[in-house]
């Protein structure tokens, strides 16, 4: 069963599911589990399950589109409506499998919930509650038990959400048994997922439906590239069959190294690029990864500096499939709103590799080092203003204050100006977790970027890095190991 019946299911674990039925790895079909009152549990059944999903983008250099059936799904049923039948379902012998995805902000603790409510308020309360219904069922059989897969983008989702349902059962004070059957009956498995499902325009829906010639309600729109890497031991690996069924599912002792790959490269190719690409006037990710300058500083940055840093399964396929993915025609993804919270984004994202590099090759590293300039040069607020002035959304960045604050002071707009305000930045600990002035000549390397950056706009810069040789790490690149 699964709690959600949003895009990215369909997209995501459904489409996994089929996919093993249609192989013979699985046999057996998804009941979803409505919450939020969006309707689409009724348009699921008015479908009987049956939905189109459309994959379309780039894959090993060629374009592809796709449209298949998925016939992954039984029913939805509505928690607000149909509680007693999300029980029921837990009183099923066949069932193996709980999915769910309820974004970042679903797996928390409410204080609030309830085991009488109908149902309870947060995803973990019903969840607490489907468990016990179904240990109850079973006598609190150990065979009995279920593989929790959560499929939220928080660190540790399975082991969080583990906490919160057993905290929620000393709080109801569910008997001890319950405690005991879900630690040896109920593996939560940590899991990384990956892959782009789009909201798609109503323009688009008519385009696509003219094509079908049917109506879909449910159509459903996601890229070629998928992950979905679970965490789990050996036992728990043999009761996930479906995971034989397509080569984006990964099972894996720690899931660790695959959520570095992801935010190191994926993620620090977003942040690096932005500020660059907006200052260069491109608008979204595509156009800032074919842009001949952009997308060549953001390559050279990736697999020049912050692979070598990166002892990860397959960090270079990965960042060949990263770019691919970055020049989809088929999603557009605006550079302004990567900005969100962008500072953070900066010491999660590039912080560690810009250490990681200085600390393996004993020099700043180049392209980094003209990426935070343009990040601080971003900061000065220029282009925000201009955004909010024709009428466009600024998204919100909290601890860039500190950097906004260097320019609101700044008054000396020469070469030793820039290279203090550019120190100043780097060695602030607060922001970073570490003093990156404290890298031999990063600071400096920020600072003269920063200035030709603040004379003469990104583009000539940008060229002038460019037109230096790329650098041959040494010692060699740390290697990738086998999956």
């Amino acid at each position: 069963m699964q709690f959600g019946t949003g895009g990215f299911l369909r997209g995501f674990v459904e489409y996994f599911i089929d996919a093993a039925n249609r192989s013979g790895d699985f046999g057996g079909r998804i009941v979803m589990v409505g919450s939020t009152g969006s309707g689409r549990d009724s348009a699921v059944n008015e479908q009987d399950g049956l939905y189109t999903l459309l994959t379309r983008g780039i894959e090993g250099g060629v374009a592809r589109e796709e449209y298949r059936i998925i016939g992954s799904v039984s029913r939805a049923l509505s928690a607000a409506t149909q509680w007693a039948d999300v029980l029921a379902l837990a009183r099923d012998p066949d069932l193996e499998l709980v999915f769910s995805n309820t974004t970042e902000v679903g797996i928390v603790l409410d204080d609030g919930d309830a085991p009488d409510a109908s149902p309870p308020r947060s995803f973990p309360g019903k969840l607490t509650r489907f468990l016990y219904e179904r240990a109850r069922a079973f006598d609190f059989d150990p065979d009995r038990g279920v593989v929790v897969v959560p499929c939220e983008l928080i660190t540790d989702n399975g082991d969080r959400l583990r906490e919160i349902v057993l905290e929620l059962a000393r709080r109801w004070s569910l008997e001890p048994e319950f405690a005991r059957w879900v630690g040896e009956a109920v593996p939560f498995c940590n899991t990384l997922v990956d892959r782009i499902v789009p909201p798609v325009s109503s323009a688009e829906v008519e385009r696509i439906t003219g094509r079908l010639g049917y109506a879909d309600a449910m159509l459903t729109v996601c890229e070629p590239y998928r992950l979905f890497a679970i965490q789990a031991d050996a036992a728990t690996a043999a009761r996930l069959r479906f995971a034989a069924a397509d080569p984006g599912v990964v099972l894996t002792e720690d899931v660790t190294p695959y959520r570095e790959r992801k935010v190191r490269v994926l993620n620090g190719a977003h942040t690096l690029m932005v500020p660059a690409a907006l200052l260069a006037g491109c608008e979204t990710v595509r156009e800032a990864v074919t842009h001949p300058a952009i997308g060549e500083f953001a390559r050279r940055a990736v697999y020049d500096e912050i692979l070598p840093t990166l002892n990860v399964p397959g960090a270079a396929e990965f960042a060949d499939a990263v770019f691919e993915r970055f020049a989809n025609p088929h999603i557009r993804h605006e550079l302004f709103d990567i900005t969100l919270q962008g500072t953070m984004k900066v010491r999660v994202r590039l912080v560690p590799s810009i250490i990681g590099y200085a600390r393996r090759f004993g020099r700043p590293p180049e392209a980094l080092a003209f990426g935070f300039a343009a990040y601080l040069l971003f900061m000065r607020g220029e282009l925000h203003q201009r955004r909010a002035e024709l009428g466009g959304s600024v998204p919100p960045d909290d601890s860039g204050q500190r950097v906004r604050d260097l320019w609101r002071n700044f008054r000396n707009p020469d070469d030793a100006g820039l290279a203090r305000l550019a120190r100043t930045a780097c060695a602030d600990v607060e922001l970073w977790g570490t003093d990156l002035a404290a890298i031999p000549g990063f600071a400096d390397a920020v600072g003269g970027w920063l200035a030709r950056m603040y004379r003469a706009g990104v583009d000539a810069p940008l060229q002038t890095l460019l037109s230096r040789p790329r650098a041959t790490p040494s010692p060699a690149p740390a290697q990738t190991v086998g999956t």
